[in-house]
């Protein structure tokens, strides 16, 4: 891995001439992603994000926690006890530079210090990391293992059927063969270009399946405006 998203992330934060992210999945043409965005205060934040802010109690993990904007609202502001993990390595240097004061190269997968949280985070588009169907099981059962009792699991995701054509009947053009949530994505920064990776976008009622059948209450926290919704798992 290249780490072109975590280069971007430290390159904005060290004032290293930073240029937009350049995004491209299997689905949709290749279209820039401001860094500055991964940047943003509580108030820039979209009402789902706002609202897991507000849901986030006890000991916090914050998983994929990029340039750490959620891990320092709720460190400096709720005065929470966050930990943020990321597996890119010049992401969280961008954290600690910017003041996130237990931030770790971590793979949620191998995760093992033998703690436990209150409340686990996956946001913007939390989910993805599942990268298949087929790996929801495994995922879950590890976030499962590293809660708290009464603990929480705030996630997000989106329903991408949106973004399938018409048929005549007024259904969709599914690809077949697998999930429309299935998708490959790529990261281009600076005239490089990441490997591509599986990425899972998860329709509600699929991933409350999911959650069901691991142990987990599933329940629909909101919805935004973009077919994208917030969830809490509990045991």
């Amino acid at each position: 891995m290249k780490d072109l998203f975590g280069k971007a992330i430290l390159d904005y934060q060290t004032n290293n001439h930073p240029e937009d992210l350049i995004t491209e999945t299997s689905i949709s043409e290749a279209d820039e992603m401001s860094v500055a965005y991964l940047f943003r205060d509580y108030k820039a934040m979209p009402p789902i994000e706002q609202k897991a802010m507000e849901l986030a109690k006890g000991s916090v993990l914050d998983v994929g926690c990029g340039a750490g904007s959620h891990t320092l609202y709720l460190q400096d502001i709720r005065k929470l006890d966050v930990t943020a993990i990321d597996i890119s390595e010049n992401a969280i240097k961008a954290c600690k530079l910017r003041g996130v004061q237990n931030a770790f190269t971590e793979d949620i997968r191998v995760l093992n210090t033998g703690q436990k949280y209150d409340t686990i985070l996956l946001l913007m588009n939390g989910t993805g990391i599942f990268g298949k169907l087929s790996n929801i099981s495994a995922y879950l059962q590890k976030l499962k293992s590293l809660l708290n009792p009464g603990g929480q699991v705030l996630i997000d995701s989106s329903d991408i059927i949106y973004m399938f054509d018409d048929d005549e009947d007024g259904g969709k053009w599914i690809p077949a063969g697998g999930y429309y949530g299935e998708l490959t994505f790529s990261i281009s920064y600076k005239g490089e270009t990441e490997t591509e990776f599986d990425w899972l976008y998860l329709d509600y009622n699929t991933f409350q399946n999911a959650a069901y059948a691991n142990g987990f209450e599933c329940e629909l926290v909101l919805e935004g405006e973009h077919f994208d919704y917030l969830a809490k798992l509990s045991i």
